[in-house]
């Protein structure tokens, strides 16, 4: 593997984290090319704006399946179809099985709002502050089977400030989810390149 690595992003709305993995691709030492975005919900804002920034973009409507197993051939069909080696989730909403994890391991990244293994799951900025927590951040980790539960690669934190509400506070920690999920696939993509010509 001499080329950069063939990344693939899920989303479901609109695709902040997505669009700071794009820009940081525009550099020509970056290890990761965007080659396709796709989305359970077809009317994902994402989905325009990937394909304004020259990325192949596709719905794989969720709801036009007639359940998970269908759903999850039918996104892994378009992930092997571009070539994908890595996949970062990127505000995908979907819970995937451990079957089609499985077929990833290793090669699926996913961003999560809160310093992990803390707050795991959904409303992380309104349990840190019911919590009276001093800080919050968030976390890149490996998808595994179980939900928020996989290696960690990168966290940043954030202080939770006088004031703050939820808004607030994930505003912050969103401008650190940016810079930390594009480091992150940079430090995973050198990786398997790496392993990938060890192994050629």
């Amino acid at each position: 593997m001499t080329g950069r690595v063939r990344t693939a992003i899920l989303i479901s709305g609109r695709g902040s984290n997505m669009r700071a993995l794009i820009e940081a691709a525009r550099r020509a030492d970056y290890p990761a090319e965007i080659a396709i975005v796709l989305s359970d919900n077809p009317e994902a804002v994402g989905l325009t704006a990937a394909r304004e920034d020259g990325v192949m973009a596709k719905a794989v409507d969720f709801r036009s399946f007639r359940g998970k197993q269908d759903f999850e051939a039918a996104l892994n069909a378009h992930l092997m179809g571009a070539g994908a080696e890595l996949v970062c989730l990127a505000g995908f909403m979907r819970i995937l099985s451990a079957g089609f994890v499985a077929k990833w391991q290793g090669r699926m990244l996913n961003i999560h709002p809160s310093l992990l293994p803390d707050l795991r799951g959904l409303n992380t900025y309104e349990r840190a502050l019911a919590e009276g927590r001093t800080e919050h951040g968030c976390t890149v980790h490996y998808v595994s089977a179980e939900l928020d539960a996989g290696p960690v690669i990168a966290r940043a934190r954030v202080p939770v400030l006088a004031g703050d509400d939820a808004d607030k506070l994930a505003a912050r920690v969103l401008v650190e989810e940016h810079r930390l999920y594009s480091q992150a696939l940079d430090m995973v993509a050198r990786a398997l390149r790496a392993t990938a010509s060890q192994k050629a």
